[in-house]
């Protein structure tokens, strides 16, 4: 028999198993040949966004010269540098004056600094950023750790997953659509990569994992059809932010307007992921409570448990979408525009369309999935439609023979007293 990963109690027929399985690789085979047909060359687009940065330490702060200072009412401060990297490693430079912000600084402070390759220039580097990648590493060491030590092995698949994905974004999804592919087809074949990478990695090669996996595709092919037709209903420029017009510098040949339906398709992935597997496994569980459940109580009871994720994760999209956007929002209520204005702005009627569709895809994916996950852990004899949990067949009791509520036989006082009272 066939068993799901984690679900040891499910009695899944050989058949089924292999069925469900082999329907999920062809559709990888597919996806592959697709991919390597696909596989974009290196891209040809150079964008200088700035020289060649350096990581620095800020050694001292001090108050600037009479000559440098632009009045006894601004702070001026000279900041000096040592460097930390690069052919300059250990040498010390000032950086330009800071006027009225040097309170920011400390010494000690970790940051980057941009080299000034002019002659001339009276300053060699001038200050870019804060350098905060031991934060991240740090931080990302805590939540790798925290993640395996809850999740143990299957939390380690989980990171590989999360891995894979990185890298078909790094490797094939931003060459391809900077070599001005079509973004819908690389959008699709990204998502489809990510499905199989992750699902596979964190939970393993069974039939419960290719469920979530066909009901993600199946789903992301509602989200794509809903997408393409509200994109292009709403005639979006693509020029909602200040990042379309460096691509638009970069390349006239990059489509905007398809790179926001990419942005839809893959946005709304992570959502699905998450909800698939989640409807397949309580389909998978509630089978191994119940090996008797006809399929219609048991669609009934995965999907009770699929609308409480729904509405719980609706309202998460649409906070996600709020918090990421609060500065904007902030601006609108500043700006005290009407609210039917704000709704019809590009950069908001944008986010709008990309948290409702991808909402409708999520609600889409709960009964697509319970009803492929209901087929496979009912697909056997076991499974009459009928099959609810019946009690035995008993032989005929004399009369006095009931039984109580609790099941307990009738005492002998008891059916001789009820016999004389019949």
């Amino acid at each position: 028999m066939g068993h799901g990963h984690g679900h040891d109690t499910i009695e899944i027929p050989e058949r089924t198993a292999r069925l469900i399985n082999a329907a999920s690789l062809a559709l990888f085979v597919v996806l592959a040949g697709l991919i390597a047909l696909n596989w974009p060359s290196r891209p040809d687009i150079n964008l200088d966004l700035g020289g060649a940065t350096s990581p620095a330490i800020v050694r001292s702060i001090n108050p600037c010269p009479p000559e440098a200072s632009a009045g006894p009412d601004t702070e001026c401060a000279v900041i000096r540098i040592e460097i930390t990297a690069g052919e300059d490693r250990n040498q010390l430079f000032e950086l330009p004056p800071v006027y009225g912000e040097a309170g920011r600084f400390g010494v000690g402070d970790a940051i980057v600094v941009d080299r000034i390759e002019e002659d001339l220039a009276p300053f060699r580097y001038v200050f870019v950023d804060r350098d905060r990648k031991a934060m991240l590493w740090v931080l990302a060491a805590a939540f790798g750790l925290t993640v395996m030590l809850l999740g143990g092995l299957r939390g380690l698949r989980a990171l590989l997953g999360l891995a894979a994905s990185i890298a078909v974004l790094g490797l094939f999804t931003m060459p391809a659509l900077l070599n001005a592919q079509s973004p819908l087809l690389i959008a699709c074949l990204t998502a489809g990569a990510i499905s199989f990478a992750a699902l596979y990695l964190s939970h393993g090669f069974a039939p419960m994992t290719s469920v979530a996996v066909l009901g993600t595709l199946a789903s992301l092919s509602v989200t794509v059809a809903l997408g393409s037709l509200f994109i292009n209903l709403a005639r979006f420029s693509g020029f909602a932010s200040e990042e379309s017009f460096f691509i638009r510098s970069a390349s006239e040949s990059i489509d905007l307007g398809g790179l926001l339906l990419a942005g839809l398709v893959i946005g709304a992935l992570g959502a699905l992921d998450d909800m698939t597997v989640t409807q397949a496994s309580v389909v998978f569980e509630l089978r191994g409570a119940n090996q008797r459940r006809s399929r219609r109580a048991l669609f009934e009871s995965a999907m009770r448990v699929g609308r409480d994720h729904v509405a719980s994760t609706v309202n998460t999209l649409f906070l996600a979408y709020a918090g990421a956007s609060l500065p904007l929002l902030m601006l609108f209520v500043i700006g005290d525009l009407p609210v039917v204005d704000v709704l019809n702005s590009e950069i908001v009627a944008t986010e709008l369309v990309r948290t409702l569709v991808g909402s409708i895809g999520l609600v889409a994916s709960v009964p697509l999935t319970t009803l492929l996950a209901v087929w496979v852990v009912t697909h056997s004899p076991l499974a009459d439609s009928s099959s609810e949990a019946r009690p035995p067949k008993r032989r005929p009791q004399s009369i006095g023979e009931s039984e109580d509520q609790a099941g307990n036989r009738p005492s002998l006082r008891q059916r001789l007293r009820s016999s004389i009272e019949d």
